[in-house]
């Protein structure tokens, strides 16, 4: 905990987007010290997530998940200045959407470099230091299309379901020594991402939806603080799917 407030520090990549907003004002509501991490570049968005985030614990650094040594200096910054690194969750990522036969290389390393690369830069950071005090919780958010792939999105379906696989992997290495890893895989939700399809084919992906709705970005935030409060332990390497039953299994 943080020597001058008591808190947890939890770090959220892709903080300042839909989901990852929702993710900081829940974990802030639960008593956190929060960082958003995230590029920063577009000044209205950074401002309107400033007003979202207005009266709680949250700050904004900017950062480049992609870029493995910013984001090493990223944690040992954020262990530097808040005297630890608790929570992290990865929710950083993007789309660059197009049938395999049409898609370019840039359109598939864009998409593993930020939303699998980006996985793999912080936790290798991060990961030490959660060892070392004894209690770390880490929560990646990847995607009902990591399961059930979608058209178009090799690129996208290939790094969520790794990203589910890395959890697996990492969450053995390090159970004994207090840290958690979970995976949490969204469906379609109310964000700018969503919102931007065409309302056709927004309203023939609805009808896929057995609750008949999209979700919302603060039922996967209330997911995420679940696996990363302090009573949830004996959970690890699991993926938690929030997605009205588009996909079910064991």
């Amino acid at each position: 905990m943080t020597a001058a407030t008591g808190k947890r520090v939890a770090v959220v990549t892709g903080g300042i987007g839909g989901l990852g907003t929702a993710i900081c004002r829940t974990l802030a509501a639960s008593g956190q010290r929060v960082i958003a991490a995230d590029l920063g570049r577009d000044a209205a968005r950074v401002a309107a997530f400033e007003a979202a985030v207005d009266g709680l614990d949250v700050a904004f650094l900017p950062l480049d998940v992609a870029d493995f040594d910013a984001c090493g200096s990223f944690v040992a910054d954020v262990e530097e200045s808040e005297g630890r690194l608790d929570v992290l969750v990865n929710a950083a990522g993007i789309t660059r959407d197009g049938t395999l036969r049409k898609m370019d290389r840039e359109q598939w390393d864009s998409v593993l470099s930020v939303n699998l690369d980006g996985v793999f830069n912080l936790c290798r950071h991060a990961v030490d230091g959660m060892a070392a005090r004894g209690h770390g919780r880490i929560v990646n958010i990847s995607s009902v299309n990591g399961q059930t792939g979608q058209f178009g999105q090799t690129n996208y379906a290939a790094a969520k379901a790794g990203m589910h696989g890395f959890t697996m992997a990492l969450a053995r290495e390090v159970a004994r020594k207090g840290v958690t890893v979970n995976s949490v895989s969204p469906g379609y939700c109310e964000t700018a991402l969503v919102l931007a399809i065409p309302e056709e084919i927004r309203a023939g992906i609805v009808a896929q939806v057995p609750v008949g709705r999209l979700g919302r970005p603060d039922e996967i935030a209330r997911t995420v603080a679940f696996l990363a409060a302090e009573d949830a332990g004996y959970i690890t390497g699991a993926n938690i799917p929030v997605n009205g039953g588009m996909f079910m299994s064991f």
